[in-house]
């Protein structure tokens, strides 16, 4: 069993940034990917950014390309988010998931294990 537990999210004003982290307990040897989904109120929930577990291949929503920075510490079983530039149109609850195929960002209903979430609410 993998429980994913988030935390950094706050306010800030546009241009401000903030970082998630995503602190993994359980193993994560049935996944092969994690990262970052986004739901805005009334929208569906959408991929943000992903990277392969150990590894460096790397995905970015077209939205947060050059603005947001995914990393993980393999050592403290830890997935980061560096959110940057932030806009208005970045508000949301962030979550965090594990999952086995890389079309789980386009289709989160792939996702195999979920945190809680994590609010993000940036001003304009």
């Amino acid at each position: 069993q993998v429980q994913l537990v988030e935390s950094g999210g706050g306010s800030v004003q546009a241009g401000g940034s903030l970082r998630l982290s995503c602190a993994a307990s359980g193993s994560l040897y049935s996944s092969n990917y994690w990262g970052w989904f986004r739901q805005a109120p009334g929208k569906e929930r959408e991929g943000v950014a992903s990277i392969y577990i150990g590894g460096v291949t790397t995905y970015y929503a077209d939205s947060v390309k050059g603005r947001f920075t995914i990393s993980q510490d393999s050592a403290k079983n830890t997935l980061y988010l560096q959110m940057n530039s932030l806009k208005p149109e970045d508000t949301g609850m962030y979550y965090c998931g594990a999952f086995f195929v890389i079309r789980a960002m386009r289709n989160p209903d792939a996702v195999n294990y979920w945190g809680q979430g994590t609010q993000v609410t940036v001003s304009s």
